[in-house]
């Protein structure tokens, strides 16, 4: 497997299907939608999108409806960074190396750009090329992972947590559900495209809260580590803000000895279940580690 190729060619198709959508559900007379587009199509490792289709091919599943549910958790995932980078949340003035949503367009439009990719999510899934049983299973994970049990009450822990100082395990709470929920949600989303077992479903549950932890770890490194110009966003914002981080538990070699740890115990579980087949999600697990931005 060339796992470079391989991943070009899913973010080439992640990237036709969000024009795709762009198209029917955001037009660019409204103001807010081209601020939605501004952030949508702004680049980005689209790591969420690329697991869906990612998981749907190990199962050979419906590759067109993984499409459309694809561009629907980017989607999401973007109404989320938006949101996030608003001043009355972590006010950051950088996302991929450009302005902000609110800093382009204003406080205000960003928050209806925010709040139309949310909901337009759900249209795509509502209009994707599949069963309803197969749409509904779908709109049900990424409601899971976004809301109330998932990235919304992490976001809330963060929030609460800012200016305490968090233990381990609180911090692995924060982090469940801020980063790994809507990572499951793109997981799951992925395997309601191929009609997975329930079964199937568990394990990759457990590859998906496995490296949303490791994709985390590595971000406080990175926010210690790494450049404004790497990461396309200011750095130093966490200790800046009195966060408590796995930087500031473990320093940054044990956080990295930390996420070498699980990514290896979470590659393992998936390899016993799945066999060759998940070649590509391993290593795209194991490219987390050493990611740069």
């Amino acid at each position: 497997m060339d796992y470079e190729k391989q991943y070009q060619e899913y973010l080439a198709r992640v990237n036709r299907a969000l024009e795709a959508a762009c198209n029917v559900y955001l037009p660019e007379e409204s103001e807010v939608c081209r601020a939605a587009r501004y952030s949508l199509l702004g680049g980005g490792k689209r790591i969420r999108a690329v697991l869906v289709l990612a998981v749907c091919d190990m199962l050979n599943g419906n590759a067109e409806a993984a499409e459309q549910f694809a561009a629907a958790v980017e989607m999401l995932h973007c109404y989320s960074l938006i949101h996030d980078d608003l001043p009355c949340m972590d006010n950051d003035d950088l996302r991929r190396g450009k302005p902000s949503c609110h800093k382009a367009f204003g406080e205000a439009t960003a928050m209806l750009a925010g709040d139309v990719l949310l909901t337009e999510a759900f249209e795509v899934i509502a209009n994707a090329s599949a069963s309803p049983e197969i749409c509904v299973r779908a709109a049900k994970a990424l409601g899971a992972g976004a809301g109330s049990h998932g990235m919304v009450y992490g976001q809330e822990l963060d929030l609460k947590y800012e200016a305490l100082a968090a233990t381990e395990e609180q911090l692995r709470q924060i982090h469940r559900h801020k980063t790994g929920a809507l990572i499951n949600a793109a997981v799951q989303m992925g395997a309601a495209a191929a009609q997975a077992t329930e079964t199937q479903s568990k394990e990759l549950e457990a590859y998906a809260y496995g490296i949303g932890l490791v994709f985390q770890i590595v971000d406080d490194v990175l926010d210690v580590v790494g450049s404004q110009e790497q990461l396309g966003k200011p750095i130093g914002s966490d200790s800046e803000n009195g966060k408590t981080t796995f930087v500031t538990l473990f320093g940054t070699d044990g956080a990295m000895e930390l996420a070498h740890k699980l990514n290896d115990e979470t590659c393992a579980t998936l390899r016993a279940e799945f066999g060759s087949s998940s070649a590509f999600l391993e290593t795209l697990a194991q490219q987390l580690l050493v990611r740069s931005n």
